[in-house]
């Protein structure tokens, strides 16, 4: 494959995605803020569907393009501010769980949990009024101090993020194409 067949800022290659989302045009980055990684892509469905998913934390693991999140969940299937809900994840082979606490919760526009590190995941969702829906996924690390976010950026988590966020959009719109 050429050159122009990988993402052209995370190096994702189309064969590491699902190959209907090999197909799909790719996320593009936004700039939504300091310490903050955002990709967002245009899916083929409702902005109530598509949070419906995303609001259930036991559904993550289908659109997961990192490869770290599990089927096993414990918590509710429809979050709303102040739930708690716990992952099963592995990285680098080694298993962990993940307690997360849901810090917004809005139908069809916006999902978003605190990582107990103090980092942030959102969603959010913007009906383009076509039966399409703009989805961004954001990485948000501007809710940890100074220290804390130059060690993220050491480790180069903004990067190896981007990665999964598009992967994830990629593989969300998979889903729907």
């Amino acid at each position: 494959m050429s050159e122009s067949t990988h993402h052209p800022e995370t190096g994702e290659h189309p064969t590491s995605v699902p190959q209907a989302a090999a197909q799909a045009a790719w996320p593009e980055r936004v700039e939504v803020g300091e310490r903050q990684v955002a990709y967002r892509l245009t899916v083929n469905a409702g902005a109530d569907e598509l949070w419906a998913l995303l609001a259930d934390p036991h559904r993550h693991h289908e659109v997961d393009g990192s490869g770290t999140v599990k089927p096993t969940v414990q918590g509710p299937h429809r979050l709303a501010v102040g739930d708690r809900f716990t992952v099963h994840m592995k990285k680098y082979r080694v298993p962990y769980v993940m307690p997360l606490t849901v810090t917004g919760a809005e139908p069809g526009r916006l999902v978003e949990w605190a990582h107990p590190g103090g980092h942030r995941w959102r969603w959010e969702f913007r009906d383009n009024g076509d039966g399409t829906t703009a989805v961004t996924e954001t990485f948000d690390y501007s809710w940890v101090g100074a220290k804390q976010a130059k060690a993220y950026e050491l480790l180069r988590l903004q990067r190896e993020n981007g990665r999964g966020i598009s992967s994830s959009l990629t593989r969300l719109a998979a889903r729907y194409a």
